[in-house]
């Protein structure tokens, strides 16, 4: 007793027994039934009706305990997955280095893996860094508890009599909002160099505080995180940048040293000055979607952070003499075959961050037919609101964003009267007709006379034909003037006459091919 209270004067965290844990009731610690999935009840239920011992676990508890509606729920059992697949019509095995079991009910995905053991055992495979490669062995509950990366993460609710088994004061960090690595740091992050992105993720997503023995040795083991596949440190990453608090995360990087030499992307996002305002506003759009409850697209959010470096790659072709959208082209290529070697971007999101950079200079086109057509892209809206991120970081004058604002809302007059605004020359100069071609001969004059009755038709609608013509062409990024030579010869008659598109093909890209999926 004297012992103990001398430990709490001291600050001194008491030994603990870890095969031992600490059983909390509904009193004590306080967490509502109503917030677990019913689902997650069944599957611990039907456990333990077979047998087997059977336990919420992990991140769902922690979340459970701050109050929070878990996202998704893992179960705990001491069943082997074989014989979890038993229990349920639609359970499937997965995984190499750990065999868990997928449990479906409907569109909700249930994880449910086996009580791991031998937690400080040498003999699992390891390459040689010392990250474990493969490990099956299962054991008893407390080497699973011990086995987990956190405190917060290491606690287990038993649905049915409503309580928590604590095996590493878990409770106490939750109430001192402090995060804690089980176990020796530099030994954990040894095994699996993730959990030191994991550290910072939780850190800035429940605002928790990192144990100084825990934070001591990320920056100079960064660079495991280098021998990690790629398809896993994209989905940390993914899931960082998506928590809500993707700013605060990369804030946290800085902090913690792992900002630096990591990932060529937090490179790019974090010692760009230029880019950083942009930066910043992507995130905290992201963040607040996401704290929404709104859906986040991966690929405007890669999008975002890797414009800058794409918009440098962009002006440095046009420098050497590309066309406008061929050095777009040119430069996206450039960074995501750089960024796919490291992050493993699935060519979903790839095509996303293409058809959103592909569709910014089309945004300064704004006469004839290019703003109708490009309210039908597919990705329009991601697109738009990448346009409104530019203006807003001062990329971009605010009055293009403000237009395509005004005319994405506007009905079918007022978007024609602000085709017709964005044509017109500032200061109200007249614009210098073009001169235009007259229609072939046919040898007896009847051509001629023939044209004009057709101008005669035409009447007013002359400028807006050449301008919507104008407006169709892929090659440039903003609206060209309607007095520039005609150098093609003169079609075939049709209905109405037809003025050959200025510079159309010195480009070399098909001019309706308007993103680079079309011309794919």
């Amino acid at each position: 007793m004297i012992k103990q209270f001398i430990r709490k004067i001291l600050g001194v965290k008491e030994e603990r027994d870890p095969t031992e844990p600490d059983i909390l009731g509904p009193d004590e610690h306080g967490i509502d039934p109503k917030l677990l999935s019913a689902n997650a009840v069944r599957v611990t239920q039907a456990l333990q009706e077979a047998g087997y011992k059977a336990f919420v676990v992990g991140g769902a508890v922690r979340d459970l305990l701050l109050g929070v509606k878990p996202k998704d729920f893992d179960i705990a059992t001491d069943a082997t997955p074989e014989e979890v697949k038993k229990l349920f019509r639609r359970a499937f095995i997965v995984g190499r280095r750990f065999q868990i079991v997928h449990v479906m009910f409907g569109q909700e995905l249930l994880e449910v893996t086996t009580f791991r053991g031998n937690a400080n055992t040498n003999n699992a495979p390891k390459d040689e860094h010392g990250r474990v490669l493969r490990d099956n062995n299962f054991g008893p509950q407390h080497e699973d508890a011990e086995r987990r990366d956190f405190t917060i993460n290491a606690m287990y609710y038993d649905p049915a009599t409503q309580t928590v088994l604590d095996y590493h004061g878990g409770i106490a960090d939750i109430r001192d909002k402090v995060l804690r690595i089980i176990g020796q740091p530099e030994a954990r992050y040894r095994e699996d160099p993730v959990r030191m992105l994991r550290v910072v993720r939780f850190a800035a997503k429940l605002q928790f505080t990192i144990e100084p023995a825990t934070r001591a040795p990320v920056a100079v083991m960064a660079p495991l995180i280098n021998n990690v596949p790629a398809a896993r440190v994209f989905d940390e990453m993914l899931k960082l940048l998506l928590s809500g608090h993707a700013l605060a995360c990369l804030q946290e990087l800085r902090a913690s040293g792992l900002h630096h030499g990591l990932l060529p992307l937090l490179d790019v996002v974090l010692e760009q000055p230029i880019g950083m305002k942009f930066v910043t506003l992507a995130l905290e759009s992201t963040d607040a979607r996401v704290k929404a409850g709104k859906g986040v697209s991966p690929g405007f959010l890669f999008a975002s952070l890797l414009w800058h470096q794409v918009l440098e790659k962009w002006n440095a072709y046009r420098a050497a003499g590309e066309g406008p959208i061929p050095a777009l082209h040119l430069a996206a290529d450039d960074v995501l075959d750089n960024q796919t070697d490291n992050l493993a971007l699935q060519r979903r999101i790839a095509t996303d961050m293409r058809d959103i950079w592909a569709m910014q200079p089309r945004f300064e086109r704004r006469n004839g037919k290019s703003p109708y057509k490009l309210l039908e892209h597919p990705r329009f809206r991601a697109g738009f609101d990448f346009l409104l991120l530019r203006c807003e970081s001062g990329e971009l004058d605010a009055e293009l964003g403000n237009w395509w604002a005004t005319f994405y809302g506007a009905d079918a007059n007022e978007r024609e009267r602000l085709i017709n605004g964005a044509r017109e020359p500032q200061g109200g100069a007249q614009k210098k007709r073009p001169r235009r071609r007259g229609p072939r001969r046919n040898g007896e004059g009847e051509a001629q006379q023939e044209g004009q009755q057709q101008d005669q038709q035409d009447g007013g609608h002359e400028l807006e034909d050449e301008a919507r013509q104008d407006g169709h062409s892929a090659a440039r990024p903003a609206p060209q003037p309607l007095d520039a030579p005609v150098d093609a010869p003169a079609p075939r008659p049709p209905r109405r006459r037809e003025r050959a598109r200025p510079d159309a093909a010195d480009d070399g890209v098909n001019p309706d091919a308007n993103t680079y999926a079309d011309r794919e």
